[in-house]
């Protein structure tokens, strides 16, 4: 009797599902990070004088590293699908058991033993952020990329850290506290830290939930049904909300949600 196995080489760089491995064709999701995109420096978006335009680059830039981000989740979510097609969590070979293992440590749900329920909540964080979300977020953290943290730390989304000399100290930091805000090698490096730690601090169990259901009902989830789960983002909590929901809608940057068909 034929065996139905997954075959997966490398964390993200291969996906691929086949009956028996050799007489089925498989089903392949690549990823390669393109070096330019990330290692593409922050514009002076402080040289424009012009509004619009300075808006309309804005905008251009932070899609650009959203999409590459978003590209590499796409092909982590496509491999946890192919797996989840197959069905059989005991046949997994090595490669394919790994590959959880890596995302289970990545996505912080180590404490989950059974593979099945591993593979259903991974797939909950394992999922694009809405562009639009990322773009306003962007914007409104980084004041159009021209703040102390975006000039000197590609720090687009206020993202801090905990240890010292890791990023760069507030000047208005009370006197007690201890955090810095981080510093990124790249813009690159930040989006995809933001997107990160959107999909996997229990800060953002809401806002997860809200994508899960708009990818189930709609095959897309939009920023400004996504940014309801934003509330611990900012101290002003639903004020925070609003803002970001406006910026979206002002800039219309909702077109850029476009309807995923990787879980067709």
């Amino acid at each position: 009797m034929l065996v139905r196995t997954i075959c997966l080489t490398g964390m993200f760089m291969t996906a691929a599902l086949f009956s028996g491995c050799t007489n089925h064709p498989d089903v392949t999701t690549d990823f390669t990070v393109d070096k330019a995109i990330s290692k593409e420096k922050l514009p002076d978006f402080s040289s424009y004088s012009n509004v619009k335009e300075k808006k309309k680059a804005f905008f251009a830039f932070i899609e650009r590293l959203a999409d590459e981000a978003n590209r590499e989740i796409k092909a982590e979510r496509s491999a946890l699908l192919a797996i989840r097609e197959f069905g059989q969590y005991d046949e997994l070979d090595d490669s394919a058991t790994e590959f959880l293992q890596k995302l289970a440590t990545k996505y912080r749900l180590e404490d989950v033993e059974d593979t099945g329920r591993l593979v259903e909540r991974l797939l909950v964080r394992v999922a694009p952020v809405p562009p639009s979300l990322a773009m306003a977020q962007a914007a409104n953290e980084s004041a159009w990329g021209t703040s102390r943290f975006a000039v000197k730390g590609n720090n687009l989304f206020g993202q801090w850290c905990f240890s010292k000399g890791c990023g760069i100290v507030p000047e208005q930091r009370a006197g007690d506290a201890f955090h810095e805000v981080a510093s990124f090698k790249s813009p690159y490096a930040s989006v995809r830290s933001y997107m990160l730690n959107i999909n996997r601090h229990d800060a953002y169990q809401e806002l997860r939930r809200i994508r899960a259901e708009a990818l189930k009902n709609k095959g897309f989830a939009s920023g400004t049904v996504v940014a309801g789960g934003l509330e611990s983002y900012s101290e002003r909590g639903h004020e925070y909300i609003d803002e970001v929901r406006s910026m979206i809608r002002f800039n219309k940057l909702g077109k850029y949600d476009q309807p995923d068909t990787s879980d067709s």
